[in-house]
């Protein structure tokens, strides 16, 4: 390749001479300079933008920086959002805990001072010697997940404890194990006696409070009220189912204050002493039966509560 140089101030026209590799490396200089100068365009326009005068410049980038700018914000938004959700969540779960852990504490008899809820444990140590790592964001919400499900977990064993508590606190309300009268002696025990009527030996299928005629008879358990009215032998009489075939009678009675279907209170008012039936003198003929079959009531009344 000859390129002719021709001057005024040339004397004589000058010849340059290129050889192929130089012609090649000149047109890969005259292709790449456009490209070098695009990117040191976009590199000024991207970095730099802001410094230059020009205001169409500046403004096209301040607005692309406000777009991106703002994406960033919502998405931040959207993630607290999500956050804000789980933390009211766990807010909800934790005054359920704390109304469960109140009314465990009742039903324990345990005091309220040793199963608060409300009191943040104490917790401490030195600072730690390995290297410390700030939560990310990924890792907060899966720290916040794991304390969801725990809570989940803690609230179903909490509250399948108070049902066995309350079971076993309605048991132990219906069994008849409170006295019936205030008296505190018998004038029969459960079992064999001479029989005051025949003089023979006889079963006694309960015992006899010596009582004054008028004297509140109570319940000595909760229950419903199967049968209030005169019975062969037993004079007015009451029987109380308390469930799980468990009933208390009550006997000799002078007045009785419920009747049949009547749901009754442990200690509550249910009759009054009396001498009806067969029986020598005012006093209160109690029972125990199990299915049907008597049960020595001192076994009932030894017991606590």
């Amino acid at each position: 390749m000859h390129i002719i140089l021709v001057s005024n101030s040339l004397a004589k026209g000058r010849t340059l001479t290129f050889g192929n590799k130089q012609v090649i490396l000149l047109g890969i200089v005259l292709l790449l300079t456009p490209l070098l100068l695009a990117v040191a365009l976009t590199y000024l326009s991207l970095f730099h933008a802001t410094l230059l005068p020009h205001p169409l410049l500046q403004s096209l980038v301040l607005s692309a920086q406000q777009n991106e700018l703002s994406k960033n914000r919502a998405y931040v938004q959207e993630n607290l959002d999500a956050m804000a959700v789980k933390l009211g969540q766990m807010q909800a779960q934790m005054l359920r805990l704390d109304a469960l852990g109140d009314r465990l504490a009742k039903l324990s008899g345990m005091n309220r001072q040793e199963f608060n809820f409300a009191t943040p444990p104490g917790r401490g140590g030195a600072e730690s010697t390995f290297p410390q790592k700030a939560l990310t964001q990924e890792d907060f919400g899966q720290r916040l997940d794991e304390l969801m499900n725990k809570l989940d977990a803690r609230a179903d064993q909490l509250g399948l404890m108070e049902a066995l508590l309350l079971q076993q606190k309605v048991k132990k309300v219906a069994l008849p194990s409170s006295r019936p009268v205030s008296t505190g002696w018998y004038s029969s025990n459960f079992g064999w006696r001479i029989d005051p009527f025949t003089g023979k030996n006889a079963f006694h299928e309960g015992v006899d409070f010596m009582a004054d005629a008028g004297t509140p008879i109570r319940a000595a358990g909760g229950g419903i009220v199967i049968f209030a009215d005169a019975y062969a032998g037993y004079g007015n009489m009451i029987d109380i189912d308390h469930g799980n075939g468990l009933v208390s009678r009550y006997a000799h009675t002078s007045k009785i204050n419920v009747k049949v279907g009547d749901v009754v209170l442990k200690g509550q008012k249910i009759a009054e002493v009396g001498n009806t039936g067969r029986s020598t003198g005012s006093h209160l003929h109690f029972e125990v039966r199990h299915l049907g079959a008597a049960q020595n009531p001192q076994h009932y009344l030894n017991l606590p509560g």
